[in-house]
């Protein structure tokens, strides 16, 4: 089944190209099924591409997929091209009185600052408290995910000695090996990280609200769930397309600042050559299993949440 979103959405064009099953708005409507309703609050400042991500994973599924983008009405922002958030958005204020089955928060390059120092904290911490009774599954990434183990559990972020930056193994916790969120992964997985900060590792083993079912020595935390996969919290990037860190290192590299080349990336970790994507097939069973269990779980009548 296809993914719902406008054809003039930037991503429609790209997401077609590649053979990803999307659907326009005209078509979804003479076909008598409910489709999923997903919510991305995306953060990033790389607006479209990020739409192109998470769409593209979102896409691979046989389910039919209603996206409603939101934006922080609190926070200028100024990487977006002209005109696409108020042709493609909603603010998250529009969308408290609605119910989703899904909601994505993504993350945002804010890390180093203090949550509360955030312009749109407020309004974050409002859709934060509005998701636990109207959305039956939020999926934080990155930054959201600390975000939300923050305001939720008072877990806080500690700063890291250097960027972590590059594509890092995972493993599973032996109990969790045959979940929900890992149903069909190897032992061992490989995924994208990009930040300079991590979740109080201690604070997370001992919030007894929360279940740890990925982590590693090198990256910390990777994937924690509360509430019966009503929240989960991944720190790491799988959305990532093959040149997303690429261009990361290239652009710190032009800003003169102080960065070392994504670890586990390049090929003999030379950057002249084109990095070999190794994390794409988990990423989309990650998100295929994140669907298949909110389709399988949510309410059909989204009143009943």
């Amino acid at each position: 089944m296809p993914i719902r979103i406008p054809r003039d959405l930037p991503a429609f064009r790209a997401l077609g190209s590649e053979n990803v099953f999307i659907i326009t708005d005209d078509r979804a409507l003479h076909q008598d099924i409910r489709p999923l309703e997903i919510g991305i609050v995306n953060l990033m400042p790389t607006t479209v591409d990020t739409e192109i991500q998470l769409l593209r994973l979102l896409g691979n599924s046989p389910l039919q997929i209603h996206i409603t983008l939101l934006h922080m009405a609190s926070h200028l922002s100024k990487n977006a091209p002209k005109g696409h958030l108020e042709k493609f958005y909603v603010s998250s204020q529009s969308i408290l009185h609605k119910r989703f089955d899904g909601l994505i928060i993504t993350g945002a390059p804010v890390e180093t600052l203090d949550f509360e120092q955030v312009d749109y904290w407020d309004e974050l911490t409002r859709v934060i408290d509005y998701s636990a009774k109207n959305v039956f599954s939020v999926l934080h990434i990155c930054w959201g995910a600390q975000a939300g183990l923050y305001h939720r559990y008072r877990i806080p972020k500690i700063p890291l000695a250097k960027k972590l930056f590059g594509i890092f193994p995972h493993g599973i916790s032996e109990k969790e090996r045959h979940t929900i969120l890992f149903r069909g992964f190897d032992d061992e997985f490989l995924a994208p990280q990009s930040r300079h900060t991590s979740c109080d590792p201690d604070a997370a083993a001992s919030c007894k609200d929360i279940t740890i079912q990925s982590q590693s020595a090198d990256t910390g935390v990777f994937l924690a769930t509360a509430r019966n996969y009503r929240e989960i919290y991944v720190t790491g990037h799988l959305e990532y397309d093959p040149l997303t860190l690429d261009r990361e290192y290239r652009r710190d590299l032009a800003k003169g600042l102080s960065i070392a080349v994504p670890q586990n990336y390049y090929p003999g970790n030379d950057p002249a050559k084109p990095p070999i994507v190794r994390w794409r097939a988990h990423a989309h069973l990650f998100f295929n299993n994140w669907l298949n269990f909110v389709y399988q779980e949510t309410p059909y009548d989204l009143r009943e949440l």
